[in-house]
């Protein structure tokens, strides 16, 4: 139950506990209770201060982000917990200090931010993160905090949701007094009773102006802001919201800034990007729960050294992802200089992370002394798991998947970090199916957040739930997929290049169509893309895709093209853009003599006639398909549930996380308006192509029942 007790010592100083197990958020009944109890403390004459602090040594992380979850947005949120921070928190008759251990964050910090003074602890984080859930602070951070530390630390600290250290927050203002977590509870009464007695100020941090900059560079600051938040925020609006809420209490005052806050709160809180983003944050954190596996009554065995074999980059990023967070890897290759070459990729891993500050050379050093290298089996009994970063070969891997079977424990747990290749294939010559699946990591694999679990019918439940721990430990988002081809993410993915190609065969401009897919907020457009991964790369993954989806590829003439002309991407210098010596792009007019002849073999082009197709018109070209694919998947059940592909698709390909994921972002469409822009799309292409564009059985019943896509698979669609 989320409350607060008040106990009065003898000293006159009312300790609240805040009493939400286990971080103490901010649910509406704990801040009900925190303001009972603060009227009960100023309405005592056996009262003279009061100090508000957390239970299990801990502040508080922000307002209970479940009631997000609920009804329209904001959670419920309004002027009425401003009001009274206001009134008991920040205003009442009794002074009050926050005493802060762990995290003060969002709302947590702001009702920090309306006591009269912070105490906290060395290791303390205090900052205002809202924005990454597509709202603005709404307890009066947009106010307090640029009059605690400046404008433009403020700004900064909101813009980037980046918190600050216990030092940093001393230094900026933002706290008063550090003290070890022995000494906190003492050192805020103290802190309390001096304010009370007159030996120190009581400030009012909504009313201070002593810490704001000067009117006219606190003016240019805002500006400043505004046009970074366009330039790094594209298509998202409350960042600017805040912004407005923030100027009108530079400008007007704090009394009005709240105000304003209020409305911007409120505006923030109505966005889909708010939803999206709510929808995500807990998407990434129910991926790990699968049906018939975590809920199976199983515990998960400890895994401790995983043997990795291959060290290529994908290999060495394993490795580098394994030792980072203490896990032992053996490295096997075939040859020494090849293993010499591997073990260096994963010292330069290491080395980049100390060059960046991100750990010191006598924890890379550490990391390092994990690794052990070698050019055969014999240490192979130590690995708890294989994880296997071959080259892309049936019959090496069957060769190499047999070899494992004599060569490791037979708990082992053999994995296969395939792209392609169905997992059953790997493992068909073994007698360890049971403990045979896929572990698919992205590039880099040691910075790339999500790890594709590929299970087939014969993995069994313990080695699944053994491997999703394993992710957990090496810091990895799992996402747990069927066997098919390309699995989840790359199935699904397989038509953006198709349609884009499409596009440009009907004489649209490769270029435009980069724009646009930037625009719509992908990392790069699908031509970039090429580039970056190499089109040789895309002609030989293409291929299995129309192999096994034959009824609804679009097969065009560019990328064999491009390959015949070795314009394989940034590794040669050109594909569908030119590279200088820094990898820097620009148009290429050589590439227009085989954009002229991909065009003259697909026959779709109007002559001297592009296509008259709006920025909107581009994106559902190129994404209804990619989204009629995932719907397909989910109707498989290739996927546990839908909100797993919406994490996959945000963390593999850079689909905008503030637009949900691929099958949150199709809600927002609607399943009729996809239905009906497919048909039109498979109108304009004429029957050859029509199949590229035909709704999938999942897609249409939505459309004719009107039922979401995220609900799950219906009855009458499942496969």
């Amino acid at each position: 139950m989320a409350s607060t007790k008040m106990e009065v010592g003898p000293d006159g100083v009312a300790v609240i506990t805040l009493c939400y197990p286990p971080l103490n958020a901010l649910h509406p009944d704990l801040l009900r209770s925190l303001f009972r109890h603060l009227s009960e403390a100023h309405g005592d004459g056996r009262v003279k201060a009061v100090v508000v602090i957390g239970s299990n040594n801990n502040f508080s992380p922000g307002f209970d982000i479940q009631q997000f979850r609920k009804g329209s947005g904001g959670g419920g949120i309004d002027g009425s917990i401003n009001d009274a921070i206001c009134a008991v928190l920040e205003g009442g008759a009794k002074p009050t200090v926050a005493a802060i251990n762990g995290v003060a964050l969002g709302g947590g910090l702001e009702v920090a931010m309306g006591c009269n003074a912070r105490v906290c602890t060395p290791g303390t984080r205090l900052g205002l993160p809202e924005l990454q859930l597509g709202i603005i602070p709404g307890f009066g951070g947009t106010q307090r905090l640029p009059r605690l530390v400046g404008l433009q630390k403020a700004v900064e600290m909101m813009l980037t949701s980046t918190p600050i250290k216990a030092p940093a927050a001393a230094k900026l203002g933002l706290v008063d007094e550090v003290v070890p977590l022995e000494q906190l509870l003492d050192a805020a009464k103290h802190h309390a009773l001096d304010i009370a007695e007159g030996r120190r100020p009581r400030n009012l941090s909504l009313v201070r102006t002593d810490r704001l900059e000067p009117l006219a560079e606190a003016m240019a600051i805002l500006d400043f802001s505004r046009a970074q938040a366009s330039k790094r925020a594209r298509n998202l609006q409350h960042p600017h919201l805040c912004l407005d809420a923030i100027q009108v209490g530079v400008t007007d005052g704090g009394i009005a800034g709240l105000k304003a806050e209020g409305a911007a709160f409120a505006a923030a809180a109505a966005l889909d990007t708010h939803k999206a983003l709510v929808h995500i944050f807990f998407a990434q954190r129910s991926t790990k729960k699968v049906r018939g596996v975590t809920d199976a009554g199983l515990s998960p065995r400890k895994i401790k050294c995983v043997a990795v074999l291959g060290g290529g980059l994908m290999g060495s990023g394993i490795v580098t992802a394994l030792v980072l967070n203490g896990v032992d890897a053996i490295l096997k290759e075939i040859k020494q200089p090849f293993l010499e070459a591997g073990m260096g990729r994963v010292r330069a891993n290491l080395a980049s992370r100390v060059k960046k500050g991100a750990m010191t050379q006598a924890d890379a050093d550490a990391a390092m002394a994990r690794v052990t290298g070698t050019l055969d089996y014999s240490h192979f009994k130590r690995a708890d798991m294989v994880i296997e970063a071959a080259l892309e070969d049936i019959g090496l891997k069957q060769k190499i998947f047999v070899e494992l079977e004599g060569a490791c424990r037979p708990d082992c747990i053999l994995t296969t970090n395939t792209s392609t290749i169905d997992i059953n294939l790997v493992g068909a010559k073994t007698r360890a199916q049971d403990r045979v699946l896929g572990a698919h990591f992205f590039s880099p694999a040691h910075i790339m957040p999500l790890l594709e679990i590929v299970k087939t019918e014969h993995t069994s439940a313990q080695v699944l739930l053994d491997t999703l721990a394993l992710s957990s430990v090496i810091k990895k988002t799992p996402v747990v997929v069927g066997n098919c081809t390309g699995f989840a993410v790359n199935r699904v993915f397989f038509p953006y290049t198709m349609a884009a190609c499409m596009l440009v065969d009907m004489g649209a401009d490769p270029l435009l169509i980069d724009k646009v897919i930037l625009g719509f907020g992908m990392p790069m457009g699908p031509f970039r893309l090429s580039d970056l991964v190499g089109s040789d790369i895309g002609m030989h993954v293409g291929k299995n895709f129309v192999e096994s989806f034959s009824d609804r590829v679009y097969v065009s003439q560019l990328i064999p093209l491009l390959n015949q002309h070795k314009r394989l991407g940034e590794k040669t210098g050109s594909g569908f853009y030119k590279y200088d010596a820094k990898r820097r792009a620009s148009p290429d007019a050589e590439l227009l003599p085989l954009i002229d002849e991909s065009r003259r073999s697909a026959g779709l082009a109007m002559p001297g006639k592009p296509p008259a197709l709006s920025p909107k018109d581009i994106v559902d070209f190129i994404f209804l398909p990619v989204i009629n694919e995932g719907c397909r998947v989910v109707a498989e059940g290739i996927v546990d549930k839908p909100e797993d592909l919406d994490v996959a698709s945000v963390m593999s390909f850079g689909f905008p996380a503030y637009r949900g994921g691929l099958i949150f972002y199709a809600d927002l469409l609607g399943a009729d308006y996809i239905v009906r822009r497919l048909r039109a799309f498979a109108g304009m292409v004429g029957p050859k192509h029509a199949g590229f564009f035909e709704p999938c059985a999942y897609l249409a019943d939505a459309a004719r029942t009107g039922s979401k896509l995220e609900a799950g698979v219906p009855a009458s669609s499942k496969l």
